[in-house]
């Protein structure tokens, strides 16, 4: 007797496109999600949570709660609607959070990442977000914890970073192009707010939209002979020589003021799907 089960997906008539797929689909944007339900709300914030490492550090991958019960995904909206932020939650040390990300609506009708972060618990915590009264440094863009950035560098951080990283970033970049899709997005746009994080945002397949010429002519005055390379003069911890070889200590060095002019206009953008192939630093290690 023939057991061989006689229906399966292949063979069901007739063959239908996905009701749902749109012909013409509008964007949306941050604004509007509360305007949907908040199963798609939801959904859309699941989306850029990594399984491994929800199940990690002990959340539950579907409920998002850890094992005595609280939740620990948090979002928020600003009071505009304009800008939308996550946070991932972790039990170990609750001053950081494990990922955090922030989107917001730009003023050209499009969507841009604002911030992303992955922070890892378990490892040394650096406060160069704080100074020692306590008062916000703005990641060291507004002032600056000297010594906790030293300490930071030599414990081979780079700037902005309290922690070290997840090691995800690729992951999360996917996640994020899955969302942008969801939402009817060809591409979004990031503005790097430190020189790695540009060279990062390349290496996964973003482009310029400004300040590709600026980065390149970084790379040259790095170079033997540069002018850049010749202000490493070892006249402080974050302008060492050896800084001109990696990317990081090229971005320690542009953080403590080398370029002597502000780090200021880098826009970059990413298609779904794409990689720009853009290298502005060809063969400079992290």
């Amino acid at each position: 007797m023939d057991e061989t089960p006689k229906s399966s997906l292949l063979s069901l008539e007739p063959s239908r496109p996905i009701p749902t797929a749109p012909e013409r689909p509008q964007p949306i944007f941050l604004r509007e999600l509360p305007k949907h339900n908040e199963e798609f709300r939801h959904t859309l914030a699941h989306m850029l949570l990594p399984v491994e490492v929800l199940v990690q550090f002990g959340v539950d991958p579907i409920t998002l709660r850890d094992k005595e019960g609280r939740v620990m995904v948090h979002t928020a909206h600003s009071e505009d609607g304009m800008v939308w932020a996550m946070r991932l939650l972790n039990n170990l040390d609750p001053r950081d959070p494990l990922m955090e990300i922030e989107l917001g609506d730009t003023p050209f009708n499009r969507v841009a990442v604002n911030w992303v972060a992955m922070n890892d618990p378990r490892a040394p915590r650096f406060d160069i977000d704080r100074m020692p009264d306590g008062s916000s440094t703005l990641r060291g863009t507004a002032q600056r914890n000297i010594q906790a950035e030293i300490a930071a560098k030599e414990a081979g951080l780079a700037p902005g970073q309290v922690r070290k990283g997840l090691r995800h970033f690729g992951r999360l970049q996917e996640d994020l192009e899955q969302v942008f899709a969801a939402m009817h997005h060809y591409e979004f746009d990031v503005e790097p707010l430190f020189y790695h994080a540009a060279i990062l945002f390349e290496r996964y397949g973003f482009r310029y939209s400004r300040g590709e010429l600026f980065m390149r002519r970084i790379h040259e005055g790095f170079q033997p002979g540069g002018e850049l390379r010749a202000r490493l003069d070892g006249s402080s911890p974050f302008r060492m020589p050896e800084q001109a070889d990696s990317i990081r200590g090229r971005s320690w060095a542009i953080h403590d003021g080398i370029l002597e002019e502000p780090w200021d206009g880098v826009k970059m953008y990413k298609r779904l799907g794409e990689h720009a192939g853009v290298n502005t630093a060809p063969d400079i290690p992290w």
